[in-house]
């Protein structure tokens, strides 16, 4: 076990730092810019990245990477919004994302407004076509960067923050320890599913929400 992880390790270290940090900023920016985060989510890419941190220096400038990414890559998704949204919609990428989706997420900003967008950065689907969304509806530029930045944030230490400690502990353990690889696995494991639950729970949560809503709205004459 520890044989096999070191190996990928080392192989995802050997990658330029430099090269390795604008490769993760890049693939967050297409994430929600071009809905690439539909077939392929960037928490892979950005926990992949981070277990070949080796220093402050690198943990900082990924995190600011993955930051600066994603607000890029939601301004594009934005003003691609703006001025193309009912065309993207109408396209064949917008029959294959599925009207359900669309109308989704128009339900969820419309009901919701800027908190919104924050919670959509830890949701599955709605973090790939908020911004789209945004771009069609009378919010602001800035009121969604307002909203959608401080989200950002958080997702970016946390996700760097617990790759690069995995990976750190295991190669501090690996001599002296057979069972170390086994401890990597169980934390990454341990977050992924930490992080799946809480996607779960906030999903079911604006759900129920958005139904009360829809009830109430049908009670009224």
């Amino acid at each position: 076990m520890n044989d096999a992880l070191t190996w990928i390790l080392e192989l995802i270290e050997s990658v330029n730092p430099i090269l390795r940090t604008v490769l993760t900023g890049v693939a967050i920016l297409l994430e929600t810019s071009v809905l690439v985060g539909l077939i392929f989510p960037g928490d892979t890419v950005v926990l992949v990245s981070s277990t070949a941190v080796n220093s402050p220096v690198e943990y900082f400038s990924l995190v600011l990477a993955v930051i600066v990414g994603a607000l890029c890559g939601e301004s594009i998704g934005f003003a691609l919004g703006r001025f193309f949204g009912p065309k993207i919609r109408a396209s064949r990428l917008g029959a294959r994302i599925g009207e359900r989706n669309w109308v989704r997420a128009e339900n969820y900003l419309d009901r919701r407004g800027g908190i919104a967008v924050f919670i959509s950065r830890f949701l599955p689907v709605l973090h790939s076509l908020i911004p789209l969304t945004v771009g069609m509806s009378t919010m602001s530029y800035r009121k969604f960067m307002a909203w959608t930045a401080p989200a950002c944030l958080i997702w970016a230490f946390a996700y760097v923050s617990v790759g690069s400690a995995a990976a750190g502990s295991y190669r501090e353990m690996a001599d002296r320890l057979h069972g170390a690889g086994y401890i990597f696995v169980a934390i990454i494991t341990a977050f992924v599913l930490v992080v799946l639950l809480v996607k779960k729970l906030l999903q079911r949560s604006e759900e129920r929400h958005m139904t009360a809503l829809e009830r109430s709205d049908s009670g009224n004459p």
